[in-house]
């Protein structure tokens, strides 16, 4: 029996053998949604139907999936759902987003991002 590999930076893996996560940031998405779920923020059926919804729209945009984006559907869903609760404004939003943008290009590379360099 042929083994599917697959690509995880430079090396090829067992599908069995690959990482949970190909970054930190899925892995922080994931247990962030759990622990919100697990708070009551929102029902997992809410969340089931919100991630099924920004794949399929994924889908009739064309998008295609790499791989690579499946924690993306996960980001974009956990974004709708929190305006949708009202855990979070859209315009907070926005400006959280804007945040980690800016620490993420005032922070050096190799270093942990600091959201405090978001405020400059």
């Amino acid at each position: 029996m042929t083994e599917k590999l697959i690509r995880t930076g430079t090396s090829l893996l067992p599908d069995n053998e690959r990482p949970p996560f190909s970054e930190p940031w899925e892995a922080q998405i994931f247990s962030l949604v759990l622990e919100l779920h697990r708070q009551g923020a929102f029902s997992w059926s809410d969340w089931a139907a919100r991630l099924s919804s920004e794949i399929a729209a994924a889908k009739q945009r064309g998008e295609t999936d790499r791989g690579d984006t499946y924690y993306c559907f996960w980001l974009a869903a956990l974004e709708t759902l929190l305006v949708e609760k009202s855990l979070m404004s859209e315009p907070e939003l926005n400006n959280r987003v804007d945040q980690w943008r800016r620490a993420y290009l005032n922070t050096p590379h190799g270093q942990p991002i600091d959201l405090a360099a978001g405020l400059l």
